[in-house]
């Protein structure tokens, strides 16, 4: 624990030297931070997909960096200082804990999220849904909607009945599709994909990451078609849909 306090500090020294002396960062506001704050959060999260720890290690360096440079900015303008933000996260966790740091007890994890949600209302929040970032990616948002509705008791009883509903949204779909109304469609598509993270809850499958998945096998697999055409001197926009679907195959085969 001293080590770490003691790295800790030293981070924090380094930020107020370069906020003094570096150019580059002497010039950052929580607006420019903005941005690269967002692009380091979802360089983690593909170290986090990749199951890469070295990189997780490192990018969790960089938004540590990134806490650091906040607090500084805001302290110098007198908002608030890095111990203040580490006593308010402390007593949340302690307030919001009462079953570790007070009389509550729990059964399991839903007991907790449930007093979670609870203790979150007692201090101020006006509902349920209120915390939920406007900003967030779409799947990510609906997979956060669902958590917290599930909280207070507004979730199907078993998985079965999730993809009935999963199904009904399909068969919605496809008669928005046979009327030819784009703006149905697109509400109907809303729904499968609403239902479709649902059902992935249920099974305990990370909709956001699944689909990430899938994004990182299809870049790997179509680099490999990429490649192997180069390796015959052609290039994917000359072949034939056959001949493309046979590289596809080929890759399906060496590529996981």
């Amino acid at each position: 624990m001293e080590s770490t306090a003691k790295e800790f500090t030293r981070l924090v020294q380094i930020m107020d030297e370069l906020r003094e002396k570096c150019p580059w960062d002497k010039k950052q506001t929580i607006e420019t931070l903005r941005h690269l704050t967002i692009e380091e959060t979802y360089e983690l999260t593909d170290a986090i997909t990749d199951n890469d720890w070295k990189g997780i290690k490192e990018e969790l360096g960089d938004l540590m960096l990134h806490i650091v440079f906040y607090a500084k900015l805001g302290a110098e303008r007198n908002e608030f200082s890095l111990q203040e933000v580490l006593h308010g996260i402390c007593e949340k966790l302690i307030v919001r804990h009462p079953h570790i740091y007070g009389d509550v007890t729990v059964n399991n994890e839903e007991d907790v999220k449930q007093n979670w949600e609870k203790i979150k209302l007692k201090e101020g929040k006006k509902t349920i849904l209120g915390g939920v970032p406007k900003s967030l990616p779409a799947m990510v948002k609906a997979i956060r909607l669902q958590e917290k509705s599930k909280s207070v008791g507004f979730e199907w009883e078993d998985s079965a009945q999730v993809w009935d509903k999963v199904k009904e949204e399909l068969l919605e779909l496809e008669e928005a599709v046979a009327t030819g109304n784009k703006d149905r469609m697109e509400d109907e598509m809303g729904d499968v994909f609403f239902s479709l993270v649902n059902f992935a809850r249920f099974l305990q499958v990370d909709a956001e990451n699944a689909l990430e998945r899938t994004n990182k096998k299809f870049m790997n697999r179509f680099n490999g078609m990429e490649a192997a055409a180069q390796l015959e001197n052609k290039q994917l926009h000359d072949m034939t849909l056959g001949e493309l679907d046979i590289l596809w195959n080929k890759m399906k085969e060496t590529h996981i």
